[in-house]
């Protein structure tokens, strides 16, 4: 049929309806709406639903049925639901009985071969992989960009049955059926309607999304076998990187919860994903996904997730990718595990070679092993001047004339590194630098590039412009490296891993741990190219990623190990098992660095997660739900804000009077000295997991200005889950300032003193404020 057919006048009709439909509704929005739990009203209605509609029916005027404005009814997450209001119908709900509080839909951001060799588990010696049965009968449940199921990652052979209690199901949709799910894939789900309403824009052409769980943009069938992938022989990226892909858990379930799409996480979407993964039955919700900080009462995924805890579903959350700067980690509730990112002692070397004879440092997983090592000598053009952006490589800012057939400069920042390559590509050039900036200093996230390319570092970045500047006709040729291991320090802090102190909440120590999240090869859709840009033909079952979008499932894969060995833990046991074992030193045993210094508490919590240790940590500090909301009191937080996180009613005042001097149970440490207060004491207790008959005695390394006293200084325990209680008074040596506040670190450790392989540590942060 011709483009130039004439529009029949039934779609003119239809088009008429439809503009005058979304006239009718611009100024509508999505809002959370809160309700009580035990709401006065509630005992008026048949079901939940009909008392969530009966709210509809009361403040919204239009003519339109009630029911088409409800997006979801929330009943385990969060007493509530989700709908489509205009600003004064929100207003006039807002007066109704029983509403708790009312916000507005908010966007969030998505934040492999080698991890768990280097993270030190083994198949073939007895190690934490055997101690838990590989995860065997855990279920962990992720929300995500949805899944790839033909994966070989998901593959259910050798898998056990599904787990009796599991409640979950296989929802069919485009392209996704309930064949698609086995024994190790058991749930899959998608979540789309908050994500409807906000996104005003369909889909770019070039984006083919799914209305079903399966993944069209790579992210979480990546997450998804990091956490809980099976063994795949022979897995590389085009050659790179290749071995046995596993993931942290190789014998324990997956479900995935898809609530990401091409512009983003809606927390409608995501509250209604974690209600139901509650009652599905999952052990560990693991969410890649954050953005920058928020009170605890204004974040819909620390409100989720204090339900998900009451349950004994452990939570795992990413730290954010806004670092190196400082209060911007994501995800600060006490309940949460929070995720900060490492890095490998696996590098991709790709030099550069000038033709002065320097070489720089440089890395690059193109073109694989199948290709020459080495490209041709050739001219090297840094397009900078106007206003296009070319320096930075926009599609379209790159003159041909001026890039064809030549080696072209991009400055990292603003549009992504691969969609660099394409430009240059699109524009004639031959092959790319990547010139870190100095806000990315050293960091080093390698990418499958369409063309021949490299990354530099800054250092590397400002010898190489310093080149440019000295001579008419610079030439230069990228030699590439293969894959080298064992070779380089590591972990290291990820340059982008988002740091603390916490910003809302800075009595906690946030981030908890850090985890492998640079460089991180793990699965990939058979639907995108290895570089994720729709304009790439190749294909690859593995690629590889960085954020602290690919820490968190490791932490989560880790968590399932432990829930595995150890069925009766709380999620609190669980995440404090995993901070006091966290290693400091990187694997040649000095500390672990942060860019050229060691990095500080705010960078990696507790430390880096070390599995084998967190399978055995001795002693734990254990945190009940009520716990949590006698430290929330301690926040100054108010009775509506409590009731918004909790659903509880509680009086503070009389809380704080039964728990003097409360301070919560937290692995981690984090004192503040306010002006005028010199000493502060806590109280901290411990529950033996370890062995009857434990001895254990204190090792405190101070932080600078503070004296340190901790009573008693051994704990005698006679047997196992015993516990004992300790206090420690801080004594600041010098005034608080009046300026910018002040920090120092330490640490507390119980040593086991039959010299067995117990040390519980505890890391120390202390603000002078």
């Amino acid at each position: 049929m011709s483009k130039e057919s004439k529009t029949h006048p039934f779609f003119s009709i239809l088009f008429f309806n439809f503009f005058a439909f979304l006239h009718a509704h611009t100024a509508l929005q999505t809002y959370i709406v809160q309700l009580h739990p035990h709401g006065t009203t509630r005992p008026l209605f048949s079901s939940k639903p009909r008392w969530h509609l009966s709210f509809l029916e009361r403040s919204v005027s239009s003519e339109e049925h009630h029911s088409s404005r409800l997006l979801y009814s929330y009943s385990s997450a969060m007493e509530g639901f989700a709908a489509m209001l205009s600003e004064s119908e929100m207003e006039s709900l807002q007066k109704l009985p029983d509403v708790v509080a009312i916000r507005p839909d908010m966007r969030f951001h998505l934040q492999t071969t080698y991890s768990y060799k280097f993270l030190g588990l083994s198949p073939t010696r007895e190690n934490a992989w055997y101690k838990s049965g590989f995860g065997r009968g855990v279920i962990i449940g992720l929300l995500d960009t949805g899944v790839w199921p033909e994966s070989l990652s998901f593959n259910d052979q050798g898998m056990p049955p599904v787990p009796k209690k599991w409640r979950g199901i296989c929802q069919e949709g485009q392209d996704f059926n309930s064949s698609n799910c086995n024994r190790k894939l058991i749930g899959a789900r998608f979540f789309t309607k908050g994500h409807r309403i906000a996104s005003t824009s369909a889909s770019p052409e070039n984006v083919q999304e799914y209305a079903s769980p399966r993944d069209s943009h790579g992210h979480g069938t990546h997450t998804t076998s990091t956490a809980g992938g099976v063994s795949v022989p022979m897995a590389s990226v085009l050659g790179l990187g290749s071995g046995v892909a596993r993931g942290m858990a190789p014998g324990a379930h997956v479900a995935v919860y898809k609530v990401c799409w091409f512009s983003g996480c809606y927390s409608s979407d995501i509250l209604a994903a974690m209600d139901v993964a509650i009652r599905d039955g999952v052990d560990v919700l693991s969410l890649s996904l954050g953005g920058f900080p928020l009170p605890l009462f204004a974040d819909t995924i620390a409100i989720g997730s204090f339900r998900a805890m009451e349950h004994g579903i452990s939570v795992v959350c990413a730290a954010g990718n806004n670092g190196p700067i400082q209060n911007s980690v994501a995800n600060e509730a006490p309940w949460i595990a929070t995720i900060g990112a490492s890095t490998l002692d696996r590098r991709f070397p790709a030099f550069v070679q000038l033709d002065n004879g320097q070489f720089l440092y440089g890395e690059s997983m193109y073109p694989g092993n199948r290709l020459s090592s080495t490209t041709k000598e050739l001219e090297v053009v840094y397009v900078t001047g106007g206003d296009n952006g070319s320096e930075f490589c926009f599609r379209g800012s790159l003159p041909r004339e001026k890039v064809l057939g030549k080696i072209v400069v991009c400055d990292r920042g603003v549009n992504g590194r691969t969609e660099k390559g394409l430009a240059v590509k699109e524009s004639g050039g031959a092959a790319m630098i990547l010139a870190n900036t100095a806000i990315n200093l050293q960091e080093d996230s390698v990418d499958v590039h369409v063309l021949p390319a490299t990354s530099i570092g800054f250092n590397e970045a400002v010898r190489l412009k310093a080149y440019l500047n000295s001579t008419s006709k610079p030439h230069a040729r990228i030699v590439y490296g293969g894959t080298v291991i064992g070779k380089s320090r590591a972990p290291a802090v990820a340059q982008f891993s988002a740091r603390g102190p916490s910003y809302s909440n800075p009595s906690i120590l946030k981030p908890d741990v850090i985890a492998p999240g640079v460089n991180i090869i793990a699965a990939w859709p058979q639907n995108l190219g290895p570089s994720s840009l729709p304009e790439d033909t190749r294909r690859t079952n593995f690629t590889v990623m960085s954020g602290t979008s690919m820490a968190c499932p490791h932490v989560s894969g880790i968590a399932a190990l432990i829930r595995s060995a150890h069925p009766n833990w709380t999620p609190a046991a669980v995440k404090s098992a995993i901070m006091t074992t966290a290693d400091v030193t990187d694997h040649s045993g000095h500390p672990i660095m942060d860019g050229d210094k060691p990095a500080g508490v705010f960078a990696i919590g507790a430390g880096h997660v070390n599995p084998e240790r967190a399978l055995s940590p001795g002693l734990i500090y254990d945190i009940r739900p009520d716990d949590y909301i006698t430290h929330l009191c301690t926040l100054r937080y108010t009775r509506s804000d409590i009731f918004t996180i909790t659903q509880r009613n509680v009086s503070c005042n009389a809380l704080l009077q039964m728990n003097r001097g409360f301070s919560l149970n937290y692995p981690s440490i984090s004192i503040i000295f306010k002006h005028g207060t010199r000493s502060k004491m806590i109280k901290r207790h411990v529950t033996n997991v370890g062995s009857p008959n434990s001895i254990y005695s204190v090792e405190v390394t101070a932080p600078e200005g503070v004296k340190v006293r901790v009573r008693p200084q051994r704990l005698i325990f006679k047997h196992i889950n015993q516990s004992l209680s300790y206090k420690v008074w801080f004594i600041s040596r010098k005034k608080a300032g009046r300026g910018e506040a002040d920090f120092a670190e330490g640490h507390l450790t119980w040593v086991h003193s039959q010299h067995g392989p117990y040390k519980v540590r505890s890391p120390i942060s202390v603000t002078w404020k």
